[in-house]
């Protein structure tokens, strides 16, 4: 069974096959955005899968090229040609010289995409090769982005915008700020997620960002610009097409006021503040802009709103589909990407059909529902950034939710964040909190704004100064404050049931089953049984889909009569992974697709539950149904009882639904492939232990402690390093490697509540041990193991943050025959049913097992590409009954090597030492793949913004214990031509072996010292280890620097030592054509 057929048309719900307006084009390339950053999430693999199924649907042929081998998009049969190849001009150039495609299709991969298809127009190479631009012209692209061009355009039209100048040094910025006056905004030209940019109050604030502002824009231009800090900020989703008919899809309200970056900030759809009059204005604006700009397809436009005086303007727009045009598809049902991707084949808004009046062009948003978006963010993952949001994009994803009013909306949108709370009430200690210091905090924004002003409203908080210090509108605090006093109301009835009345509100007003039961103190199921007496149940209403016919999705709500159907279909659900946030990414959404694919085609309605607006697993017509909810018990449960699954799969959305599938169990829910009590025992450290001595397989001595005094007596025991963690957690949370008895009682005090119910693991840590993984499809009785994934970073650093290279590059064929072994040994020991993830470690010739998850793991999206098996296809038949031995799965040798590299947001925490370590911290991932490791090695890293030198100057400065390693890189590097750099210990000890190398100095030894260097573009390459606690502080500024002025850098002598392999491969090999993935996996066929 290959990759290449497994994806069934997913198209059945669309109108019939109309030609083609555009008879001159036949093969149209897509430029995907890449790895999932900060401000570019798995939205554009949404709108790039949306494209690729429109364009296909008109009779074109399909070349994508993205490096994101963690999206569907990248899957073999979602394009006729995939290249999963780095996003950078040369790479582009080969695949266009190679496959002549006729147009290129901009404004689907994000930022990404959008410069990559001005740069080549820049540089000739479209008209060289003759592709046509669709969909956005180039000169659009500049008028949209370039923030000079986009001031005059505004001009012209006489469309007001904020004062401004662009600058293109810090002098310059310094006479604009003079001119202006503070506060200032500084906008970077054409970047995303605000990057690089901020507000700035004063000179040297203005010195630090407009710095940070040049090194990010790709044409070194900021703007600087009057502060409108406070407005309302409100944004317009508009379509417009060839003939110039327009329409606006969504008119979204962000209520955190102007200040907050729109990807920070809260926001509902439809606008509830804003008056008719507004909106009308705001609309005329965005016709008048999209026109001059000639965008066809979709576009967002951001305005400020100053409520005193009535002032508009309008802030930036995006030429392209946007983080907000995904939200506002769904929020509406009219899916834009799919829309753009047809208008930008020369169909126009009156060909598309659409529900309500015939076709798109009498198009208006309706819908009796009100949406909430609340982004996601992940703080917590990096030690010393301050939680604060502005100008500049941190949140790593979001969560959207339909009610029918703006309180259940709201509520929904809480308990669907995956972050431990189901209400905003009695959040962290805020509850505890005087009123005074509440003020204080909620003056400030942050992750964690609208639960202290629960409390402050709790607490008696005026509305009026509330609103002053956040510029939050009155409505929005309003019904805040209604929610908080109807929650006093119940709170009189702790322990006990609640009036029917009072319970019948609580659920009109969106409070969760769960939440009551914390408040309350009483079990969740009796709130249940007591409501459903009551007939106080969820119902439903569909979401209509515009541009396609008959179809829908559908949301819950406590506030009208259920209008929706349920099918006499044998049916399976699958939960989704909820909102994306580091250690949870789209590999889950990728599986769960896949899972709705085979359910349909095995015959079953497929029925997903999920609330993450970005993904591919919430488009209308992934499954045959889609709810849109929040992943609780609740909510799951009543869509379980109304559409009477056969079963429920719940090991594909990472934590999230096994987080719930206890209570599932226990209320009645059969869960379909590996049972919950085997999830649960893989989870449970004591009970898996037993199990694997039980098997005789090596594992780490370790031990459970419920105090200081039994971690210090298992750490005597043992012998330090020491890995220390608590139960039960998903990407490596609060996981440290401790190297004496003072950091351990450090991470025992302030890490974690040690209890005997929620006990820290303590393992020993293999030292310069080789880490891998194997993942296994298994039916219970058998298991097959398409590949082990060897990590280039040895035991330490997360295996989400390690690089890693099928098939495996140094271990020997002794040990990847026990791991075989070991895995099938613990696959049917488990009995799973499904997929299973183990990891382990090689130390001293021996293989020890580290971890094993009976579940969808990270690495499946991975495996299936460069291993050509439909892993998660073939795990869903599997829990549909079909035996493993039925799909003939044979180990096909392959000659090629995909090595995966992790993508950190350390850019936009600046203040962030970017140390690799046990603690999850990567956003997304990149593949690499070629014939041999070390040019796949390369070309990761390329991918991964961290191009690789072939010539000029490496800075090496490592610590005593990895010299020996540095000397072997050192060597190669020399034989390869480079000048080496290093810290005084290390060029000594380089000098002494025969390696020439020129001393630099540490910072805190004088001038010119390493900073020098680096600012003066001396440096290409950077080698530094840090070790342990010890030098933690000493040279993280080196690290820091790198980041900052754009310097591949490197933080283990394993990563170097594969570093120096990839620049000899590719100076010996230089730079190969591209292959699609298509051709590797018929390469595999032949063999």
């Amino acid at each position: 069974m290959t990759l290449k057929n497994h994806i069934p048309q997913i198209c059945k719900n669309q109108w019939r096959n109309p030609l083609p307006k555009r008879n001159d084009i036949k093969k149209v390339m897509i430029i995907g955005s890449g790895p999932i950053i900060i401000g570019q999430a798995c939205e554009f693999d949404y709108s790039g899968t949306q494209a690729c199924k429109a364009l296909k649907k008109l009779g074109y042929e399909i070349v994508l090229v993205n490096s994101n081998p963690a999206t569907i998009m990248t899957d073999p049969g979602m394009a006729d040609v995939t290249y999963i190849e780095p996003l950078t001009v040369e790479s582009l150039s080969k695949i266009i010289e190679k496959e002549k495609p006729d147009a290129l299709l901009p404004n689907l991969g994000g930022q990404t995409g959008l410069n990559l298809s001005a740069e080549l127009h820049r540089q000739g190479i479209l008209q060289k090769y003759g592709v046509t631009i669709i969909g956005v012209e180039v000169d659009a692209i500049e008028r949209g982005e370039d923030r000079i061009a986009f001031k005059n355009t505004m001009n012209a039209l006489g469309i007001p915008m904020p004062q401004s100048e662009p600058a293109y040094s810090i002098e310059e910025a310094k006479k604009i700020a003079d001119k202006l006056g503070f506060p200032l905004v500084i906008r970077p030209a054409y970047t995303l997620g605000g990057t690089g940019g901020g507000h700035v109050y004063n000179m040297e604030e203005l010195e630090t960002i407009v710095s940070r502002g040049l090194s990010a824009s790709m044409i070194g231009q900021v703007l600087v610009e009057e502060s409108v800090i406070g407005w309302e900020e409100l944004e317009l989703e508009v379509v417009r097409d060839a003939k110039n008919q327009m329409i606006t899809v969504c008119f979204i309200e962000n209520v955190d006021a102007m200040g907050i970056h729109t990807g920070d900030s809260f926001c509902t759809a439809p606008m509830l503040t804003i008056s008719q009059e507004t909106q009308k204005k705001l609309q005329e604006y965005s016709y008048k802009i999209v026109e001059a700009i000639q965008v066809i397809g979709g576009t967002n436009v951001q305005f400020a709103h100053d409520p005193k005086t009535g002032r508009i303007v309008v802030i930036e727009i995006n030429p392209r589909t946007s983080r907000s045009s995904a939200l506002a598809s769904k929020a509406t049902g009219f899916p834009i990407a799919f829309v753009s991707s047809l208008l930008a084949a020369g169909l126009t808004l009156d060909e598309i059909p659409y529900w309500r009046d015939g076709t798109l062009d009498k198009y208006t948003p309706s819908g009796d529902y009100v949406v909430v978006k609340f982004a996601r963010w992940g703080f917590e993952k990096f030690k010393g950034v301050e939680d604060k949001l502005g100008t500049q994009m941190r949140s790593v994803g979001e969560v959207m939710s339909i009610g029918k009013n703006y309180k259940e909306a709201l509520q929904k949108a809480i308990r669907s964040l995956e972050i431990g709370r189901y209400g905003l009430g009695f959040a962290k200690n805020y509850n505890t909190l005087d009123l005074d210091e509440l003020i204080r905090l909620v003056s400030t924004p942050t992750s964690e704004r609208q639960f202290i002003m629960y409390e402050a409203l709790r607490k008696g908080a005026d509305v009026d100064i509330l609103h002053e210090r956040t510029h939050i509108k009155k409505y929005f605090i309003e019904q805040m404050k209604e929610l908080v006093e109807l929650e006093n109301q119940m709170l009189n009835y702790k322990e006990k049931s609640l009036p029917d009345s009072l319970l019948a509100t609580a659920k009109q007003w969106g409070f969760a089953d769960k939440y009551l039961s914390k408040i309350l103190d009483i079990p969740e199921d009796s709130i249940r049984r007591q409501r459903i007496n009551l007939g106080v149940v969820e119902r439903w209403e569909p979401v209509p889909v515009s541009g396609v016919e008959q179809a829908a999705y559908y949301y819950s709500t406590y506030n009208a009569p259920d209008t929706v159907g349920v099918s006499d279909r044998k049916k399976i659900m699958v939960l989704g992974g909820g909102p994306n946030r580091i250690g949870q990414g789209i590999e889950f959404d990728y599986c769960c697709v896949h899972a709705a694919f085979a359910i349909k085609e095995a015959g079953y309605e497929a029925i997903i539950v999920n609330c993450n607006p970005e993904t591919v697993s919430t488009d209308y017509d992934t499954a045959d149904k889609l709810y849109f909810e929040p992943l609780t018990v609740e909510d799951v449960l009543s869509i379980y009882e109304k559409e009477k699954p056969e079963g429920v799969i719940v090991q594909f959305g990472g934590q999230t639904p096994l987080n719930i599938a206890g209570e599932l169990v226990k209320a009645g829910v059969k869960i379909l492939g590996t049972s919950v009590d085997s999830i649960d025992l893989a989870e449970d450290r004591d009970r898996f232990r037993k199990v694997i001595k039980k098997l005789g397989i090596p594992q780490p001595e370790s031990g459970m402690a419920s105090s200081l005094e039994e971690a210090i007596a298992i750490a005597q025991s043992i012998g330090y390093p020491l890995m220390v963690r608590p139960s039960y957690v998903l990407g490596g949370r609060a996981m440290e490697i401790v190297y004496d008895e003072n950091m351990l009682k450090q991470y025992v005090k302030a890490a974690v509540e040690v209890t005997p119910e929620r006990p820290i693991l303590i393992d020993r840590f293999l030292d310069n041990a080789i880490e891998c993984e194997a993942d296994a499809i298994s039916d219970g009785k058998d298991a097959f193991v398409p590949a082990v994934m060897e990590h280039i970073e040895l035991a330490g650093v997360h295996s989400g943050d390690s690089a890693c290279a099928i098939p495996p590059f140094n271990i020997s064929k002794k040990h990847l025959a026990t791991i075989e072994e070991y895995t099938k040994k613990i696959a049917l020991e488990l009995d799973v049913v499904g997929l299973l993830n183990i990891q382990y470690a090689i130390a001293n010739d021996t293989v020890y097992i580290l971890e094993a998850n009976p579940r969808a793991s990270r690495t499946v999206p991975l495996v299936s590409k460069v291993c050509g098996i439909p892993m998660a296809k073939i795990a869903t038949k599997i829990m549909l009954g079909q035996k493993l031995s039925s799909f003939n799965l044979k180990k096909i040798p392959f000659k090629h090597f995909g090595v995966k590299e992790a993508v950190f947001p350390f850019n936009m925490f600046p203040e962030v030492d970017p140390v690799l370590g046990p603690e999850m911290r990567s956003t997304g991932e990149v593949l690499g793949i070629a014939d041999n490791f070390g040019i796949a090695y390369f070309k990761a890293q390329d991918a991964a913004g961290q191009r690789l030198p072939l010539e000029g100057n490496v800075l090496i400065t490592v610590n005593r214990k990895d010299r020996e390693g540095a000397l072997e890189v050192a060597r190669n590097f020399h034989k390869l031509g480079f000048s080496i750099f290093a810290t005084e210990g290390t060029s000594q000890y380089l000098n002494e072996h025969g390696i020439p190398s020129t001393m630099v100095l540490k910072l805190q030894e004088g001038r010119p010292n390493i900073i020098d260097k680096i600012k003066n573009k001396e440096i290409n390459l950077i080698i530094n280890t840090p070790y342990g606690p010890s030098s933690k502080w000493d040279d993280s500024y080196i690290r820091k620097a790198a980041i900052r002025y754009k310097i591949p850098y490197i933080t283990t002598i394993a990563a170097a030592q594969a570093a120096v392999n990839g620049i000899e491969m590719r100076k010996k090999y230089g730079d190969e054509i591209p292959k699609s993935l298509q051709e590797y996996h018929a390469e595999m066929k032949l063999t």
